[in-house]
């Protein structure tokens, strides 16, 4: 397919994001067709291109690889007269400047949202913080788990036995980063009505709260605790070669058929567990039992046995059986290229436009690969391109 032909082609997005929360929202535009340039500082560029710092000299890096693809990257020394003027130079043809530094940083370079917005005043001007704009948290240092903290998701367990702990994926970051693509194509949308920009925003802070909404909202209505991981019919239980996870909702007498599944006497009929109160009080009794069985089986058993009562049951899988099993394939998860080094497989996107297919149009790239390129269209001399 045509980059042409894509919904985002014709959308110039100037980059200045690093780590994941700003990388993976323009790695979204740049996979449907946005010309995403990616700005980054001399000598070390993006954070993300060193996380695996034992890696032969050379390689790019997973970390890097995976948030980058489709981009052109562009060393510039943003605090030179050269480098400011190439970044004005580059805002004046852009539609959409994205970045994620602490409040006062583009200011101070010279690229706050009312300086670029004289210079264009159609361009988009999204940021991502960690806490917000403004506020008594706008300069201190965001990232995922401080988020995490923050927002009440840490403090958040199916049991309150269990210690709080860091959740081991960047739900944060994934999350606000989808938030900031959202916030982009709205503000698209809204310029094509209007004619003019906007200066959009998007928090770590409030990307947590936001998907903790039903929770919330039981919380500042009804002072209740709302905790889904914690219902007593649903939970994660070893088998003899692995786990089962079982969620027993969404039916009549859910635990009639928990207990047909495992092949006991039927434990709704048990005084302690005959309506929902008592299950909840009686959880730790009703687990015991549910842990005892699935201890003597293994997980093929278990889940034919779950699924024959049509309950909701999956196995518990690592990363690299998930990436491995057939339906990733099927919907299409695992991109590859030939990169200049190495070969480069990454997870594709989870949207899916028949009409737009996700590729890797361009391998992630070198730092500064396109800085030629890229200072040429601009009309700068090769030879201070080059340089």
């Amino acid at each position: 397919m045509s980059t042409f032909d894509l919904p985002l082609a014709g959308i110039r997005v100037i980059d200045f994001t690093q780590v994941m929360m700003g990388p993976v929202a323009t790695q979204m535009l740049a996979d449907y067709g946005a010309d995403v340039i990616k700005i980054e500082k001399p000598g070390t560029g993006d954070l993300s291109r060193t996380a695996f710092p034992n890696d032969p000299a050379g390689l790019l890096g997973p970390v890097y690889c995976s948030l980058n693809r489709n981009k052109r990257s562009v060393v510039l020394d943003t605090r030179s007269a050269e480098g400011k003027a190439a970044v004005l130079k580059l805002v004046e043809t852009a539609d959409v400047e994205v970045n994620n530094f602490r409040a006062g940083v583009m200011e101070r370079l010279g690229f706050g949202y009312e300086e670029l917005s004289k210079l264009n005043p159609r361009l988009i001007y999204a940021v991502g913080t960690g806490f917000g704009l403004t506020g008594p948290y706008a300069h201190k240092g965001g990232q995922d788990v401080l988020a995490q903290a923050m927002s009440g998701v840490m403090h958040r367990r199916s049991d309150d036995s269990l210690p709080l702990s860091i959740y081991s994926t960047t739900f944060a970051d994934y999350s606000a980063g989808m938030h900031l693509v959202q916030g982009v194509l709205l503000a698209l949308l809204q310029r094509a009505k209007t004619g003019m920009g906007q200066r959009i925003s998007v928090s770590l802070l409030d990307s947590m709260l936001a998907a903790q909404t039903q929770e919330a909202a039981a919380q500042m209505m009804r002072g209740r605790e709302v905790n889904w991981g914690a219902m007593p019919l649903s939970g994660v239980f070893a088998t003899t070669d692995g786990a089962v996870v079982l969620v027993g909702a969404f039916k009549a007498n859910p635990l009639l058929d928990i207990s047909n599944a495992l092949q006991i006497e039927d434990l709704s009929q048990d005084p302690r567990f005959a309506s929902h109160a008592v299950q909840v009080a009686n959880k730790a009794a009703l687990h015991a039992i549910f842990r005892s069985r699935f201890a003597t089986n293994t997980t093929t058993f278990w889940l034919d046995r779950l699924e024959q009562q049509d309950l909701l049951c999956a196995p518990v899988r690592t990363l690299a059986e998930a990436l491995a099993d057939e339906q990733t394939a099927i919907n299409g998860m695992v991109l590859e290229a030939d990169g200049e080094v190495e070969r480069i497989r990454v997870v594709g996107s989870p949207i899916h436009m028949e009409a737009a297919p996700v590729t890797i149009r361009i391998p992630p790239a070198r730092l500064g690969q396109y800085t030629e390129a890229v200072l040429t269209e601009l009309g700068l001399a090769t030879a201070r391109a080059a340089e």
